[in-house]
């Protein structure tokens, strides 16, 4: 019997509107490994991030993730410590999307702290001048005609 050895990828995102972008990220996660862990951000660390709070709540995004079968484990993050999941979950690789850059900084420094040798990966963008939440977004609001249309 062909037992594969379980290679766990973390990514990590607010997954406020599900798009090919973010399938896209997955299909490179899987790349990268076979067993991933997808966080999803808390709704007050996108508003501490972006500057509001996602459409969909947080629980919202979790249900609507695990729903895709994108993922093994979908998670809400820690409110209190932004590491606690990488510490439980204690991936092989930890794949960042291409504009991924909060708490990103000291991020080799703490997998060192914690003695866990888990690569990091930068993945690659998707089409991202069609595929943001952010554009999707701003479409929406055109389309319902809460905002005004720009070229």
């Amino acid at each position: 019997m062909n037992q594969e050895k379980k290679i766990r990828v973390m990514v990590f995102g607010t997954f406020d509107y599900l798009h090919a972008g973010h399938e896209n990220l997955f299909i490179q996660a899987r790349e990268l490994g076979n067993e991933i862990v997808a966080i999803i951000a808390r709704d007050k660390t996108v508003r501490n991030i972006k500057g509001e709070i996602p459409d969909h709540d947080e629980k919202e995004r979790l249900e609507n993730l695990k729903n895709t079968g994108w993922a093994e484990f979908v998670v809400l993050g820690n409110p209190k410590d932004k590491t606690k999941v990488i510490k439980e979950y204690r991936p092989d690789i930890i794949a960042l999307g291409y504009d991924q850059f909060a708490f990103t900084y000291r991020l080799e420094k703490f997998l060192m702290e914690i003695s866990l040798d888990a690569k990091i990966v930068r993945l690659k963008p998707y089409r991202p001048d069609m595929y943001k939440s952010s554009i999707i977004k701003k479409k929406k609001l055109q389309a319902e005609g809460k905002i005004e249309a720009t070229n």
